[in-house]
């Protein structure tokens, strides 16, 4: 999937809209960085805000009770994090944390409401986008139960190049650990099988990605039933199985 930004397209394309609402008062949206606090929204708080990304990277996670971690979904310009919101609700389940710095805009849940009940297409993309997030974490919830580590690595690499666009992926083993659900160890373990192929370079907390092509061919299969998704919301049934 290339991050085309199509949502934050059609925020652009809104923009006298979200303006004349937004001059009643209730809320400016805005250039927010990303970078002042990893963690975006908690899941037992209320959704008090959404974002959609301009740059950057967001990592939607499940904490268990314990304090253990796992990655359920990856956001960046391609799509909105809040998805709840377009549905009228106020409640996640997952935590929202920066992977990469960024920006974007943020708008209150409430403006955003407003906004959507006279904004029908930005109302269906969202609406859509949610459905492709839910499908992207029934993928991925099979992916960590069925795959070997170095495999899901590779996946959630890709995954991440695909929504910055770049070869540089600034994060570190103990990041990666806490995104798979994995021990450290295994994961470095899994990191080095990688870079010793030639796949990747890692260095002082940055992963550059060196064979695309080749981190494809070691990624589980989930990876391409992913990017297809991404791609086309249509797609298949028999290529979710």
């Amino acid at each position: 999937m290339r991050s085309d930004g199509r949502l934050q397209q059609l925020v652009d394309s809104s923009e006298k809209r979200f303006r004349s609402v937004l001059a009643l008062g209730e809320e400016r949206i805005g250039n927010q960085p990303l970078g002042s606090s990893p963690v975006i929204f908690e899941s037992p708080d209320g959704l008090e805000y959404g974002y959609f990304l301009s740059f950057g990277l967001t990592s939607l996670v499940i904490v268990t009770n314990d304090g253990r971690t796992v990655e359920v979904g990856i956001v960046g310009r391609e799509g909105f994090v809040g998805t709840p919101i377009a549905a009228g609700l106020n409640r996640t389940p997952y935590r929202a944390v920066v992977q990469a710095n960024g920006n974007g805009f943020r708008i209150k849940a409430e403006v955003l409401e407003v906004i959507l009940s006279s904004t029908p297409n930005l109302r269906l993309r969202l609406n859509q986008y949610a459905q492709i997030q839910g499908m992207q974490v029934a993928q991925l919830a099979a992916c960590n139960r069925l795959h070997e580590i170095d495999q899901r690595l590779a996946r959630w690499m890709l995954m991440c190049q695909d929504r910055i666009c770049s070869d540089l992926l600034p994060m570190t083993h103990e990041f990666f650990a806490e995104m798979l659900g994995s021990g450290r160890p295994s994961v470095s373990l899994a990191a080095a099988g990688l870079q010793k192929a030639g796949l990747i370079q890692y260095a002082r907390g940055t992963v550059r990605i060196i064979n695309r092509k080749g981190l494809e061919e070691a990624a589980c299969e989930r990876y391409g039933v992913i990017r297809q998704l991404d791609d086309n919301p249509n797609i298949s049934p028999k290529l979710l199985g």
